[in-house]
């Protein structure tokens, strides 16, 4: 049996004009798996990566760690199917249209606009992005300009975390670096519930967790989901 390892990269920097870099805080986080993965014994025999920064810095900081301690740590393979999907022009274009033809949406966008302090922006963008996303999920609007459609772009996910691991020879560990948003799709998928559920789980994925699947063949098997134990408490975080 082998390993497939989803890693969620660490805490980028939300709401400032790069969002795609992590954190003080996310450099922690990675350097953290890094540290627990020698510990542990975990040695993946290949590591992949979506493109995004705050995804490759993640596998970054980890590798460095096992390079520090004379570990090998296998050049990433970069594929954008591991990206996160594009959140930003999903609310400038079906989150715009929304906001002309749903009251709930409007008034989320207008108190996300008006909020004076992190966090109240940081409520009521989340709130924002969950309605929009579950109208794009779901497929039910009249909206031309969405970048593409969310069967599309998991579809896309799914492609290649198959080709991860039917690349993966038998008993290897590989490792992933990638986002919420494909972690999301790949346990809807394994566990077969709606789409909706994808997008729900990934609310609830911390920065820097794995998240663990057996597998051999066609058959694949949920070991652990959004496992933190590598953080403290005060490392933790959602976005």
């Amino acid at each position: 049996m082998s390993q497939l390892l989803l890693v969620r990269h660490g805490q980028a920097r939300l709401f400032t004009e790069d969002y795609d870099r992590l954190s003080d805080l996310g450099v922690e986080q990675a350097v953290a798996l890094g540290h627990a993965w020698i510990a542990q014994g975990v040695r993946p025999d290949r590591v992949w990566s979506g493109t995004l920064k705050r995804q490759i810095r993640t596998a970054k900081s980890v590798g460095e760690i096992f390079s520090n301690k004379d570990e090998n740590w296998p050049e990433p393979t970069q594929i954008e199917a591991l990206n996160e999907y594009p959140a930003e022009a999903i609310l400038q274009s079906l989150g715009r249209h929304l906001r002309e033809t749903d009251a709930g949406v409007a008034a989320l966008a207008d108190a996300f606009e008006k909020a004076g302090t992190h966090a109240d922006r940081y409520r009521y963008f989340h709130r924002l992005l969950e309605a929009v996303t579950a109208c794009w999920v779901g497929g039910d609007y009249e909206c031309d300009n969405v970048p593409l459609s969310w069967v599309q772009w998991s579809g896309s996910v799914r492609k290649a975390l198959r080709r991860i691991m039917n690349t993966a020879q038998s008993g290897e560990s590989v490792a992933v670096f990638t986002s919420g948003g494909p972690i999301g799709v790949s346990m809807q998928t394994i566990l077969r519930a709606p789409d909706i559920k994808a997008a729900e789980l990934n609310w609830r994925i911390y920065n820097g967790s794995v998240t663990r699947f057996t597998f051999s063949g066609d058959r694949v098997s949920l070991d652990r989901f959004n496992d933190v134990a590598h953080l403290n408490e005060a490392a933790l975080s959602y976005r």
